[in-house]
């Protein structure tokens, strides 16, 4: 005959045995998994959308010092100019050929009539403007980089001597680009709308417009959807010169 009591006391001891194994092994797991996510956060709070840790704002934070290296860099140009136009030596036949070139290249102030075009996102609710139009994809409603690119376009076909865009001046290598809804010139980023400044004769600007298929296509979707379009005589006005650097990483010769 068994002895019942022992066989309940080594049950006891064993089920004792396991519990604390298995508890230990629950610590242990645990305490893996936190220095796994200590390890990968790297001393930053991982659940939390913190600044450093969101795109746009990194975005924003670069554009603002790009901003900042603009305006030294603008500064100091400035002050290469006075130093070139000193006695230096340089003929006045050069000094003038210099100077031209720096006209062309966007690189100087210019002053003389302009006119202003702005484009803006329709309201994110919007509904068709008049009947038998579809309703609008998200799309439909945000200016595309072709819009801009149309408007530049245009404005160079007509005549325009120099052309800003937002605040900053646009030369031969300047790329109007856009990513999502926000437009990104020579390394900063803006958000509608946009405002693009045209220098030159007025009438042949507005007829330059006028007469762009790409600007045509897209009054079509300002006339169903309410996109932003305004078109105004800006009268006489200074564009800034361009302030980024002007060197070439990459090119070929044309032909």
């Amino acid at each position: 005959m068994s002895d019942s009591g022992g066989t309940s006391s080594a049950r006891h001891s064993v089920r004792s045995i396991v519990l604390r194994t298995l508890s230990a092994g629950v610590f242990a797991l645990a305490g893996l998994i936190f220095w796994m996510s200590f390890d990968t956060a790297k001393g930053v709070d991982i659940r939390t959308d913190a600044p450093l840790l969101r795109l746009s704002d990194r975005i924003q934070e670069k554009s603002t010092q790009n901003a900042d290296l603009e305006t030294e860099l603008s500064r100091l140009r400035s002050e290469v100019d006075q130093l070139a136009h000193a006695d230096s030596g340089v003929s006045d036949a050069t000094r003038k050929r210099i100077d031209a070139l720096s006209k062309a290249a966007g690189t100087k102030k210019l002053t003389g009539p302009a006119v202003a075009v702005t484009l803006n996102d329709a309201p994110p609710n919007a509904t068709p403007l008049i009947p038998g139009v579809p309703d609008p994809q998200p799309n439909d409603l945000v200016i595309h980089q072709q819009d801009l690119q149309a408007v530049v376009n245009a404005l160079w076909a007509g005549g325009a001597t120099g052309i800003q865009v937002m605040d900053q001046r646009l030369i031969s290598t300047s790329a109007v680009r856009c990513v999502g809804n926000t437009l990104i010139l020579q390394g900063r980023v803006y958000s509608p709308p946009y405002r693009i400044t045209a220098v030159g004769e007025p009438t042949k600007l507005h007829k330059a417009l006028d007469n762009s298929p790409a600007i045509q296509n897209y009054l079509q979707y300002v006339t169903a959807y309410g996109l932003g379009w305004k078109v105004e005589d800006s009268g006489r006005v200074t564009l800034p010169g361009y302030s980024g650097t002007v060197d070439l990483h990459d090119a070929k010769p044309v032909g």
